[in-house]
């Protein structure tokens, strides 16, 4: 089968197009056709993981340190990218009965990656669901890792209708989907994201929407019950004069000093900060699929990409011009 491989970590011309052996599966697995997977952070990322530094890592040096083994200190541990797919069942093994071969399907791959593939296989019982009909396999791509990190999140902050959320970094997978979650639970949400992408996150439903190369939303005059910092961007300490009294500051991606001010505001009345890790189970991808056939939760995808053109799509993923998602077709 056709897979886009990379044997040492670097730029996007490290990406090449390679026959590698078909998967079979095993008992308790499917074989998945993928008709389309994903280009997001995490691929980005993890393509030149050797180039990031603890301090330019978004998470605490240990967090850095244990993906730093599990991806590969000298090379990449698994030569396929790609934590996101949609596709079509093409084989089930033994003991299989949730699927069938032919149901279209969706799912997250995590750090196991690989979807930049034509073929894989995973369990029957992990993070996978059918197909919403709304979908169509290239937006049902983008959807499972920024919808199953925002409402596994989400879900600890008891948001209630009324209350006033801004989401710093609206524009990538999981802000959008955290935009989305937010408003669903009948908040008033702010979106903060770029200027190429002003429109895309109006579209999803904010109420107001901050361009930060133009708008600090720390000098704001309205205050907020939450503030969801997608990337980590900003701080507690410059988030508290927009925070209520008792407003929560939550960092999706942390350092230490958000550590810090964790433990020192646990337990108060007032201004505290929230941290949290998403902790997705495979029941988390049927409420995705439910609330996406319920049309609570939309997709959209900016540009996509032949499989062949991987290396095109992250670059493009890093311009300054993207205004989307951006996913690789592997089937028609």
């Amino acid at each position: 089968m056709k897979a886009i491989v990379y044997h040492t970590y670097g730029s996007p011309d490290v990406l090449h197009l390679a026959d590698v052996p078909q998967p079979a599966p095993a008992r308790g697995e499917i074989l998945v056709q993928v008709r389309a997977a994903s280009v997001g952070y995490g691929e980005v990322a993890v393509r030149n993981f050797a180039s990031i530094s603890p301090r330019e890592f978004n998470m605490p040096s240990l967090f850095w340190l244990l993906a730093r083994f599990s991806f590969g200190l000298r090379k990449p541990a698994n030569p396929i990218l790609g934590n996101e797919f949609a596709g079509v069942v093409a084989a089930i093994g033994e003991g299989v009965t949730r699927f069938k071969v032919g149901d279209a399907v969706f799912g997250y791959r995590g750090q196991m990656m690989g979807t930049y593939a034509e073929y894989l296989c995973l369990p029957a019982d992990g993070m996978v669901a059918p197909l919403p009909p709304q979908l169509g396999f290239i937006e049902a791509a983008v959807v499972p890792y920024g919808a199953l990190t925002a409402l596994t999140l989400l879900r600890r902050l008891n948001i209630q209708p009324g209350q006033r959320v801004l989401v710093n970094g609206a524009s990538g997978r999981i802000g959008t989907f955290a935009l989305q979650i937010a408003r669903h639970l009948g908040a008033e949400v702010t979106a903060v994201c770029g200027t190429a992408r002003v429109d895309y996150v109006r579209a999803l439903g904010a109420r107001r929407v901050l361009d930060y190369t133009r708008d600090d939303f720390t000098r704001d005059d309205t205050r907020y019950d939450f503030i969801l910092d997608i990337l980590g961007r900003s701080s507690f300490a410059a988030c508290r004069r927009v925070l209520t009294p008792q407003g929560v500051y939550f960092p999706i991606s942390f350092k230490l000093p958000a550590v810090l001010a964790m433990l020192r505001t646990r337990g108060t009345a007032g201004q505290r900060v929230h941290l949290g890790i998403s902790d997705e189970k495979p029941a988390d991808m049927a409420t995705i699929a439910s609330m996406v056939a319920a049309g609570t939760l939309t997709a959209q995808v900016d540009r996509s990409f032949p499989l062949a053109e991987a290396a095109a799509a992250h670059r493009y993923y890093e311009s300054a011009g993207r205004a989307g998602n951006v996913a690789l077709v592997v089937a028609e």
